[in-house]
């Protein structure tokens, strides 16, 4: 089993068929699920799924939690997304990674955008659980379109 970071290549499509809207106040939901080192995503992950995501603990539950779009840009032929930091509190948690899906998607259930690998366990105990998303840059920003 292996997280690989990517953009799905199902999102990719998606983008072009234009099934996606990141513009905030567009009605498309998009989340963040947290996974065990067991599960296998990658960029041919298609959707959503309870398959290896970690166990609901504390303001944990399945199907993750609510991204905010913080913003949009585009610079130096570069097209940027940002989202808000997303906290969990009151957590037990061991996480090797992260999908972040589109739950409203008309498309497809639950579509997913990007897969996140933190490159290790990461865990906390009956504590706050932190996804702290990059500079909303060119070369940080979480999801880059060159």
């Amino acid at each position: 089993m292996a997280i690989t970071q990517a953009l799905a290549d199902s999102f990719k499509k998606s983008l072009l068929d234009g099934d996606m809207d990141f513009r905030s106040g567009s009605g498309d939901t998009f989340k963040l699920a947290l996974y065990t080192s067991d599960a296998t995503l990658n960029a041919s992950t298609t959707a959503y799924s309870t398959t290896d995501e970690i166990p609901a603990s504390g303001q944990y539950s399945a199907g993750g939690g609510n991204l905010v779009n913080a913003g949009t840009s585009v610079a130096t032929s570069t097209a940027i997304v940002d989202f808000q930091d997303l906290s969990f509190t009151g957590v037990t948690i061991n996480t090797r990674g992260a999908l972040i899906y589109n739950s409203s998607s008309s498309v497809t259930s639950n579509a997913a955008v990007a897969v996140l690998d933190f490159g290790s366990d990461k865990s906390v105990t009956a504590g706050t659980f932190t996804i702290q998303f990059p500079a909303f840059t060119t070369s940080a920003a979480i999801i880059r379109i060159t």
